[in-house]
């Protein structure tokens, strides 16, 4: 009999940890790898909520907390949600978590039962399917395509759902597609969910303020009034505000599941850091000036990687309306080799022998369950992106 949980044998080690961790390994051994496999932003923590954290240690702010957060940052995502997108809540309906991902999780272990279907929209975040796998649920996936900009439709939605479904996944900007759905397009999604009131709806929206070229954000609720009642509406401070490793997220819903997610919490990890959420409150509260100019910065670089892996001969780009993200193609890089005769068999293949042969390092399109594709992560500075590309352009050219 093994020691070890029989749970463990349904899930997988997040690949994109792995592909981060593996850079930083090639990196302490002298390797000059360059990694854009990290979803992390280079810039820095905004002083204003540095200073916000500062002030709250020496206020002694440093005991436990409440275990899903203090009623003065559930406060400030009531006025958030109100300010963005006219959705009202009380700080009952607001679950504060140790970062997006616990509030997530919680969600699927308060609410997932044996049979129960939840719908992932493919490309997924690399959590998505494990996490309702760890929770009892069964994954769902639907794969999108080049076609549609990798965005759901709403005959696939309609197609996808069973008596059994509790639950759409839906993340907007994507990770990792970087793809924004317009009003128009979740509309139509929002119409099937309406004929169909057993199915909830778990936004992830955590790079709501990572849009370009004028991409209006919107979440399901703000289109559709009628599934407020039914909608988890998640998000967080990590990427818009720099905050990765402050570990905080939130999520907005209905009393009854926010209070099943604080059981859960209350008997894991209980409550977030305490400075980390009142450097989340100024986060929220304080000024949002430098999203602006933090964004002009990004689409320059989404410009740039997208100019330079458009010239790749046997690979597509297509252009994201938001967050860090680029995920091309190389359906017409399937089945070459490289000098050092690797076979590009399929994405994995690729993104090994791109690491192991020209230092750079991006996830494998099957991570995130579609296929033949590998994701870019563009935050960081302009000159790795540009010797990045390089290397990549050089990489796929060498390929006969």
């Amino acid at each position: 009999m093994s020691f070890l949980s029989n749970t463990l044998s349904r899930v997988k080690p997040s690949p994109t940890i792995a592909m981060t961790a593996k850079t930083a390994e090639l990196k302490a051994a002298g390797r000059d790898v360059i990694g854009l496999s990290a979803g992390e932003p280079d810039f820095d923590t905004p002083q204003n909520i540095k200073d916000a954290a500062v002030a709250a240690i020496a206020a002694g702010k440093t005991k436990y907390t409440a275990p899903d957060g203090i009623p003065e940052l559930k406060e400030a995502v009531c006025a958030k949600m109100k300010r963005d997108h006219g959705l009202d809540y009380t700080p009952a309906q607001v679950s504060v978590g140790t970062g997006g991902k616990q509030t997530l999780y919680n969600a699927l272990m308060a609410t997932l039962n044996d049979g129960d279907e939840v719908i992932i929209p493919a490309p997924y975040w690399v959590s998505y399917p494990d996490m309702v796998l760890l929770a009892g649920g069964a994954p769902v996936v639907v794969e999108t395509s080049l076609d549609t900009k990798f965005k759901l439709t709403a005959d696939q939605l309609e197609a996808a759902i069973t008596p059994n479904t509790k639950w759409l996944i839906f993340n907007s900007p994507s990770n990792p597609t970087g793809a924004g759905y317009s009003r128009e397009e979740l509309k139509a999604l929002t119409d099937v969910l309406m004929r169909h009131p057993h199915v909830w709806v778990m936004t992830d929206d955590m790079y709501e303020h990572l849009a370009y070229d004028g991409f209006e954000f919107c979440t399901p609720a703000e289109i559709e009034p009628g599934l407020y009642e039914r909608t988890l509406t998640c998000n967080g401070v990590s990427k818009a505000y720099a905050m990765t490793g402050w570990r905080i997220g939130y999520a907005a819903g209905p009393v009854e599941l926010i209070a099943a997610m604080r059981k859960i919490q209350s008997q894991s990890t209980s409550n977030p850091c305490s400075v980390s959420q009142w450097a989340a409150v100024e986060a929220l509260n304080g000024t949002q000036d430098f999203l602006a100019p933090n964004n002009v910065v990004f689409k320059r670089r989404r410009d740039l990687v997208i100019e330079m892996l458009s010239q790749i001969d046997g690979l597509t780009c297509p252009t994201p309306e938001g967050a860090f993200y680029v995920y091309p193609s190389i359906a017409g890089l399937i089945g070459k080799t490289t000098p050092k005769g690797t076979v590009i068999e399929n994405d994995e293949a690729f993104a090994n022998a791109l690491l192991n042969e020209a230092d750079v390092a991006v996830v494998f399109g099957a991570a995130f369950g579609l296929s033949p594709n590998f994701r870019v992560s563009y935050a960081t500075s302009d000159e790795a992106l540009k010797t990045a590309c390089t290397r990549i352009q050089d990489f796929c050219a060498s390929l006969t």
